[in-house]
């Protein structure tokens, strides 16, 4: 019994997608595109994090130690550094090795011809955990003792940290809209199937047909035009994030702009997809069938 029920639910579902088959077409083109929309939206929100979680761990401030400190006393400086909340690790660098690195950089100048690492000072090099923090980070490092001045790039860091924030909320803002959107469409879609046939609801909760045996093959034609709308929209987007990928790498010379290889995102994002789909066509099912259930 529970069998032929499920073949009929199957049977009417999708005998109403074809039935109604320019609205079926018109509800995935929605659900596609909104979905296409949100996809794009959260891939540029992943990347735009990526970037600035790249920046966190390439990202530096120098510390400069009091010239009049020896070696061994600027050395000693280290673990008040790493006592920062904010620092992940600090990297010692001598005089010497900072003066190496500077000529090797200007290897063509004859501006520092007869100068040596005398004139340099010992540092740090500071990573951090949180670029967003670099200010404050910045400002507690200057109450190191030892450390004479910081040189650090806090509104690089800034300005991307606004971009992720603006990011991130501006998908969040779309993802709820264009969620409402797909329902919006999707009820009416099936709105339509079902104002044709009010009469064949009535008469069936007349002779007495439940409320869920009515709703089922509705649900069933929701969940199939939001599942082939999931699918359809996750292999465009694999395409077309693939073809963007390929002209950002031979295009750009951005060197610390990375971009998140698509096999680490596609598992999550094809359950995010077949899930809004699926969600999509079940609740705009339920909305559509509510008021013609009420007989």
């Amino acid at each position: 019994m529970r069998g032929n029920r499920f073949t009929y639910y199957i049977r009417e579902g999708v005998g109403s997608i074809f039935n109604h088959g320019f609205m079926s077409f018109a509800s995935v083109c929605i659900i596609v595109a909104c979905l296409l929309i949100m996809g794009s939206f959260t891939l540029l929100a992943l990347n735009v994090d990526n970037i600035i979680n790249t920046m966190e761990s390439q990202n530096e401030i120098m510390a400069f130690v009091n010239e009049t400190f020896s070696e061994e006393e600027a050395r000693a400086i280290e673990p008040e550094i790493e006592r920062i909340d904010n620092v992940d690790y600090a990297v010692f660098v001598t005089r010497d090795t900072a003066w190496e690195d500077f000529v090797e950089t200007y290897e063509n100048s004859t501006t520092f011809e007869g100068l040596d690492s005398s004139v340099t000072r010992d540092r740090f090099v500071v990573y951090l955990k949180d670029i967003s923090l670099m200010e404050e980070t910045r400002d507690a490092l200057t109450y190191v003792p030892g450390i004479d001045y910081v040189r650090a790039s806090t509104q690089i860091s800034q300005g991307f940290v606004r971009i992720r924030n603006i990011v991130t909320l501006a998908s969040i803002g779309l993802v709820a809209v264009l969620f409402v959107i797909s329902l919006f469409i999707m009820s009416n879609t099936i709105k339509l199937t079902t104002f044709e046939r009010r009469d064949e609801i009535a008469i069936m909760k007349m002779v007495g047909a439940t409320s869920t045996f009515i709703r089922w093959p509705f649900v069933v034609q929701g969940l199939i035009l939001g599942l082939i709308g999931a699918l359809v929209s996750f292999t465009l987007e694999w395409g077309l994030y693939q073809v963007l990928i390929q002209q950002l790498i031979s295009g750009s010379g951005i060197s610390f702009l990375t971009v998140i290889p698509f096999y680490r995102v596609s598992i999550p994002l094809l359950i995010a997809y077949c899930a809004v789909g699926l969600g999509v066509g079940v609740i705009g099912s339920m909305l559509a069938i509510k008021n013609y259930l009420k007989v």
